[in-house]
């Protein structure tokens, strides 16, 4: 029996020495089908062996090689071991993150590379040395042990879930092909490369294949792609057409045929590779369209494929690239805050030390003192602040008035609250991405043909108009209409049991629903209107396209080639084959910046263009070119041998289709509009109200851009525009600088290559002019362009940026900004998966920034700063105390009381300002502009640390003195009076601070209080009898108020004389609610 050979091979580096790896598989052994991985790169002589004299130096060299080699081949291993990297040759793939597991070990090394849990762990570890114990162990091991456990337990969390979604991955089951026994079932983890899989309808292909055959009869399949780039159209896949043809799956292992496959990249759109079948010499192309990636999603029939690469050789895993880790402004001014204190631990411990004296064991001393003063750094500011953000994402993705936000990235919810600059995309972003035809224009006889072609027109042209020259509009119109209903990548997709083998005198359409399946919505609309005016498309396949005129005649064209669209082309071309006439036709269709030197001469294009874009409309150049059998023969010769090449395709055949494209009859010119999204114009002046700069960003032409600035309202009426068109020289960029210097609140409109050209010459001046205009419109915008201007904004003026897109060419600007937002779009949901944050509809940035951006920014600032204010506090205690008592370094407080103060006693009651709030949502979405308060920062700041810093000296000073001055008896009674009076100075601060009250602030409140009163009953910390009599009553009263009742009575002043805005607008809301409410008299 003859053997079928799938000899995979991936093609090298070098050219000329290509490094390849021949994997063969032999169908015929029902194993592993393991790789052979021998190279053979030596020759015969080569591998002979030889006589080697070495001198002692060389020994020496060649014994240190080995024995390096030895060590580093051993830390591999054991690298390997604990690392657990997987093997490439099995299908074990992590989902979303790199393979390798962060608990236990990597967890702690991630949190101890952080100053300030390494500082605390030197900290504890010190205890363990006799000399520097000042208490018990537990006293640091237990707040550091606390924090490191809260960590773990979410990154175990994390770790379980993935192991879970992994599994559910690598133990799907899928068909394995066999040349004895049929079919066999394996795991999706123990499929090999070489293997032959059977993926069936909605189930998700495990592996990266090359397409051999298809239940179909068409011989092609529709995959779904929505996890891999994002986009929610169907793609088609063709199988290879003499595998196609066998008559059983058993065939394939009677013959003998070699698969090519280029090395493993990233690249999802393009692949290079060939199949030979050896028996009969002949070799055929494999592209993109003869493949299918790891992750997509079968939508029609059932299919068998070649495995070529598994594991983390397959697109999808190569893809899973970590995105930039993203840090908040508030972040980091929190670490430029506690680089202060640790700053002050080292200054308080000098100055005790210099006052102590350096006799004697000093260093002991010294370290002993910085142990006692290390509470002045909080480590749980950390945990709390993470899980602090943790609760903002869950309040965000629970609000019924924004249904369908995500919150991706739960570490940056703050940075929604200080943005300055929103750069926004405009198609599916600020309009819906949902087309609607409105003009198809032939360029003569502008009138009438306007009316004529007109969506809402009556289809008669003007009856003024001669005869002779109705008839050629007439003419026109078929051609044009007859274009676009071939022109595409759409096909019609029918209901379940609908014989697609369509009859003549039944017009399917109307008997069943149909769904158009295309790559772009624009091309949906244009076959739609093709429908609504007679010339539906009826059925397509690999092969045929099938049209219904109104005479109800079906028209039958043969595909003989089809070139899609590409954002580098920018056009997309089809040749077809009318079956009636024998007519061989090139229609196109593409951007007017490409096809106008494609078409022949016209007077009327570019102006027409200009116009359809000046009401808002989306333009596409529609051509033609009648081929003769013979250009098209040498066509097909040349352009089969191109995509036969294996290095450079992809220019090669770039430069055959380009030799057709040349002297293009000119047909007609569409014109579809793109609806704006709900609300944009409100959600627009809000965030202009509220001090946010809005750019957008775009890749249409600058007229459609400019129609849509103005008509959504980023650019108002009473504003003027600058434009700057095509700059290519200096001297040009020089000169509208100039001019755009001397306009005054006037909106800039830019090009993309205008934008490189000033960038080139005069960066800083064409920023400093760009962000002072009140709007910015940059116009045929790549998207490598979109994040340079994010990352020049970023640069130039220190702000915060925002950027909200729906398409994967924003993907990249949504993540150089700092807060990245994607909208889930008729695009796809790319942009929403990179983005920081999904919504569903461009309305609700308003409320995400306004609304849950300022409760989390003012939120995290008071707890940060409160939490900063109770590590001061007690460190000012203890300082207080050791230098009453001759600078010694005892710890005052000892035991689980250190311990409880910063857990159970006091932190519920400050971790309850997560649910504080100064400003209802309707008054925050009401006045906007209590939003630019927020973007100066003045919530935490140097000014608001060093108040509380002062606070903190005032109040232990007071608790420290007072419980001095009145104990009487026994030192524990100092230590007793000064911390109940501590834990309920903390307890009223945390009511000096709150602005909304919520239920669960009180509870929080009489939790810790209760927590405290059962320690002191329970674990005998002081004299029992002392804290059941009266004194201690009254003295821990009298402290507690001389502590706190100061700052109520300058809240209260402050209120009374000087409130903030936002009280102000809260007492006008209340009295204005109550004045309506009341009876008119």
């Amino acid at each position: 029996m003859a053997v079928m050979t799938c000899n995979v091979q991936h093609c090298g580096m070098k050219k000329g020495h290509p490094s390849r790896r021949s994997i063969m598989m032999h169908a015929s052994a029902d194993g592993d089908f393991e790789a052979d991985e021998s190279q053979y790169l030596l020759s015969d002589t080569d591998a002979d062996t030889r006589t080697i004299n070495m001198t002692g130096a060389q020994r020496l060299c060649c014994l240190s090689f080995c024995i390096r080699n030895f060590f580093a081949r051993l830390c591999d291993s054991m690298v390997n071991c604990c690392m657990r990297r997987r093997q490439l040759s099995a299908r074990s793939v992590r989902i979303g993150y790199p393979t390798t597991e962060k608990f236990p070990p990597n967890v702690l090394f991630e949190q101890f590379k952080l100053f300030l849990n390494l500082y605390f762990l030197v900290m504890a570890t010190s205890q363990f040395i006799p000399e520097l114990r000042i208490g018990y162990l537990y006293t640091y091991w237990g707040p550091l042990g606390f924090v490191i456990l809260v960590t773990m337990i979410r990154e175990a969390v994390d770790d379980v879930r993935r192991r879970q979604r992994d599994n559910e991955v690598n133990q799907q089951k899928y068909k394995k092909l066999t040349p004895h026994g049929g079919p066999r079932t394996v795991t999706s983890a123990n499929i090999k490369v070489g293997d032959l899989i059977f993926v069936e309808k909605d189930q998700r292909v495990p592996a990266d294949m090359v397409f051999l055959r298809t239940t179909e009869t068409n011989g092609a399949c529709f995959i779904r792609t929505d996890q891999l780039d994002g986009e929610t159209d169907w793609k088609l896949r063709l199988t290879v057409p003499f595998i196609q043809k066998l008559d059983t799956n058993e065939e394939l292992f009677q013959m003998d045929a070699t698969v090519y496959a280029e090395k493993p990249q990233k690249d999802i759109h393009n692949f290079i590779g060939t199949i030979t079948k050896h028996d009969t010499e002949t070799e055929e192309s494999l592209s993109v369209e003869n493949t299918v990636w790891a992750g997509t999603v079968v939508a029609s029939g059932r299919l068998l494929g070649l495995v070529i690469y598994t594991g983390a050789e397959t697109r999808s895993v190569m893809n899973n690239a970590a995105p930039r880790s993203k840090v908040g402004l508030l972040d980091l001014e929190i670490n430029n805050l506690t680089k202060l204190l640790f700053v002050a631990v080292l200054g308080l411990t000098i100055v005790m030390m210099c006052l102590k004296g350096f006799g004697g064991p000093w260093y002991r001393y010294f370290f002993r003192f910085m142990l006692l003063f290390s509470y002045i750094i909080p480590i749980s500011l950390r945990v709390n602040l993470d899980v602090g953000k943790a609760f903002y994402s869950w309040v965000i993705q629970r609000d019924q008035e924004m249904q369908g936000t995500v919150v991706r990235s739960t570490t940056i919810p703050e940075e929604l609250g200080r943005i300055t600059y929103l750069l926004t995309d405009k198609t599916g972003t600020l309009t819906q991405n949902e087309m609607v035809f409105k003009i198809l224009h032939l360029g003569t006889v502008s009138t009438h043909v306007k009316t004529f072609f007109c969506k809402d027109g009556s289809g008669t042209g003007n009856t003024s108009t001669p005869t002779r020259m109705r008839k050629t509009v007439v003419t026109r119109v078929g051609e044009a209409v007859k274009a676009l209903a071939l022109c595409h990548n759409v096909t019609p997709v029918y209901e379940e049991g609908v014989n697609l083998a369509v009859e003549e005198s039944e017009d399917i359409q109307t008997v069943h629903s149909v769904v158009y399946q295309a790559s772009s919505p624009d091309e949906v609309s244009l076959v739609r209107w093709t429908e609504s005016v007679g010339l539906p498309l009826v059925h397509r396949d690999l092969t045929t396209l099938t049209l219904r005129p109104p005479t109800g005649k079906l028209l039958t064209y043969t595909v003989l080639q089809i070139f899609p669209f590409t954002s580098e082309t920018k056009r997309m071309g089809i040749i077809v084959k009318e079956e009636s006439t024998g007519q061989i036709v090139l229609y196109m269709k593409g951007a007017d910046t490409v096809m106008s030197s494609m078409v022949e001469y016209n007077d009327w294009l570019e102006e027409e263009c200009i116009n359809l874009a000046q009401k808002g409309l989306r333009t596409l150049v529609v051509a033609r070119k009648v081929l003769t059998p013979e250009q098209y023969t040498h066509f097909e010769q040349r352009y089969s041998a191109a995509k036969l090449s294996v290095t450079e395709r992809t220019s090669r055949i770039a430069a055959v289709i380009e030799s057709l494209e040349c002297d293009l009859e000119l047909l007609c010119l569409t014109g579809v509009e793109d609806k704006l999204q709900t609300n944009v114009k409100q959600t627009l002046e809000l965030m202009r109200n509220a001090g946010i700069k809005i750019w957008m960003l775009t890749g249409d032409k600058l007229e459609t851009a400019t129609c849509i600035a103005k008509s959504s309202r980023l650019v108002s009426p009473n504003q003027g525009l600058h434009v700057m068109g095509n700059l290519l020289t200096r001297r040009e960029a020089h000169l509208e600088l100039n001019a755009l210097r001397r306009k005054s609140d006037s909106a800039l409109v830019i090009k993309g290559d205008a934008l490189e050209t000033c960038l080139q010459y005069y960066e800083h001046e064409l920023m400093d002019l760009a962000v002072q205009c009140p709007a910015v419109v940059v116009c045929r915008c790549s998207p490598t362009q979109k994040a340079a201007v994010v990352r020049l904004i970023q640069r130039h003026t220190g702000k915060r940026t925002a950027a909200v897109g729906d398409g994967g060419n924003d993907v990249s600007m949504i993540q150089a900004a700092d807060a990245g937002i994607g909208i889930v779009g008729k695009e796809g949901k790319q942009a929403s998966l990179a983005a920081d944050f999904s919504i569903e509809q461009f309305q609700h940035i308003a409320r995400l920034c306004l609304v849950h951006g300022r409760n989390s920014y003012k939120r995290s600032a008071a707890l940060s700063q409160f939490v900063m204010h109770r590590g001061l506090i007690i460190s000012t205690i203890q300082a207080i105390f050791s230098s009453i008592f001759y600078f010694s370094s005892v710890a005052l407080y000892q035991g689980f009381l250190m311990v409880g103060y910063a857990t159970f006693y006091t932190n519920f009651p400050v971790f309850s300002l997560v649910l504080d709030h100064d400003v209802s949502p309707n008054i925050a979405l009401t006045y906007p502009e209590l939003y630019k308060d927020l973007t100066k920062g003045r919530s935490l700041s140097y000014k608001t640390f060093f108040v509380w810093v002062l606070i903190s000296i005032y109040q232990g000073g007071v608790l420290m003195y007072g419980a001095m001055l009145l104990f009487e008896d026994e030192l524990i009674h100092v230590v007793s009076i000064s911390f109940t009076s501590l834990i309920l100075t903390e307890l009223l601060m945390v009511g000096l601070t709150v602005r909304t009250w919520h239920p669960l602030m009180i509870v929080a409140q009489f939790l810790s209080l209760g927590f405290y009163l059962l320690s002191i009953i329970f674990m005998h910390y002081f004299d029992w009898d002392f804290i059941k009599s009266k004194d201690f009553f009254w003295k821990v009263i009298v402290i507690t108020l001389v502590s706190c009742l100061p700052l109520y009575i300058l809240k209260f002043l402050r209120r009374k004389f000087t409130p903030p805005t936002y009280s102000k607008l809260e007492e006008l809301n209340t009295f204005g609610s109550t004045s309506l409410s009341q009876p008119q008299p």
